[in-house]
């Protein structure tokens, strides 16, 4: 089942024919996690959530409150049977007429829901190999922050991983330098610096980004920075790994040549938990 404009309903009652988000990518979306019935960071999320449709000049009605998404989450989830962790998708896309230009402003939204395992977060040992992907690059604007419904680099991308035995590719911005991986931002630990490239690079404006980042600031010993990040770069670290809101942290076991240790990972995630469960 899904939430389509607020009614749960079994399957989607719009037609792509006429979907702005499918014949354009006039959409954007946020993923999200549910543990015991809270949805995890909901406040960035839906600040990123109206900051995303301001900059793409959508309509935002005036229903579209903090507390309302939280009721329509957590009632499809209900629904679902996976209130105590699941995945959530929420798409606004922009309502149907026009050709580039649209002949409204006002939008629609989808909520999916679904299950997972795992309600905290934890780290994977098994190997996670990861090279460049230089067909196509992110551009260094605003618009390479937000999450939009044009994905198509990712999943191009996401394609070339699979045929050549990757778990993840990591995406260039147009001046050849690291901007993210396929599904998260990418940090760098090197000689006790945590670094991760600046938001002008064009990566994402990551949810658990802002979190691993406030985490880091207040562990003894390391240094946090937000700078340029080249792939020579990435040969030199110490540690490298993914963050998303639904998995959390991903290391990096191998690039190219080298192998990396995930000693820092390790405490973050703990933290992490930790301020989980206090939440």
């Amino acid at each position: 089942m899904i939430n389509f404009n607020g009614t749960i309903t079994a399957s989607e009652t719009n037609l792509l024919v006429n979907n702005r988000a499918f014949l354009y990518g006039d959409g954007v979306f946020e993923s999200m996690k549910i543990v015991d019935q809270k949805i995890l960071f909901l406040e960035d999320h839906y600040f990123r959530l109206m900051a995303s449709m301001r900059i793409v000049r959508m309509e935002i009605p005036m229903n579209f409150t903090m507390e309302f998404f939280e009721e329509q989450i957590l009632s499809l989830a209900k629904a679902n049977n996976c209130s105590d962790s699941a995945r959530v998708r929420i798409t606004v896309y922009r309502n149907e007429g026009g050709n580039y230009l649209p002949i409204q402003r006002s939008v629609s939204y989808i909520i999916n829901c679904t299950p997972i395992e795992n309600k905290l977060y934890s780290i994977d040992s098994k190997p996670y190999e990861v090279d460049l992907y230089k067909d196509f690059y992110i551009s260094k604007q605003l618009l390479s922050t937000l999450k939009t419904t044009n994905k198509i680099l990712n999943v191009t991308a996401s394609i070339y991983a699979d045929e050549n035995g990757l778990e993840n590719c990591i995406l260039l911005n147009d001046s050849k330098n690291v901007a993210e991986a396929l599904q998260g931002n990418i940090f760098m630990v090197l000689n006790g610096k945590l670094i991760t490239p600046p938001l002008s690079e064009g990566c994402l404006n990551g949810v658990m980004r802002k979190q691993i980042l406030n985490l880091a600031a207040k562990m003894e010993g390391i240094e946090v920075e937000e700078v340029e990040i080249s792939p020579f770069d990435l040969q030199k670290a110490d540690e490298l790994f993914i963050t998303n809101v639904i998995k959390g942290i991903q290391p990096i076991s191998k690039y190219r040549k080298k192998e990396f240790g995930n000693t820092l990972t390790t405490k973050l995630v703990a933290l992490l938990n930790a301020q989980i469960r206090l939440a």
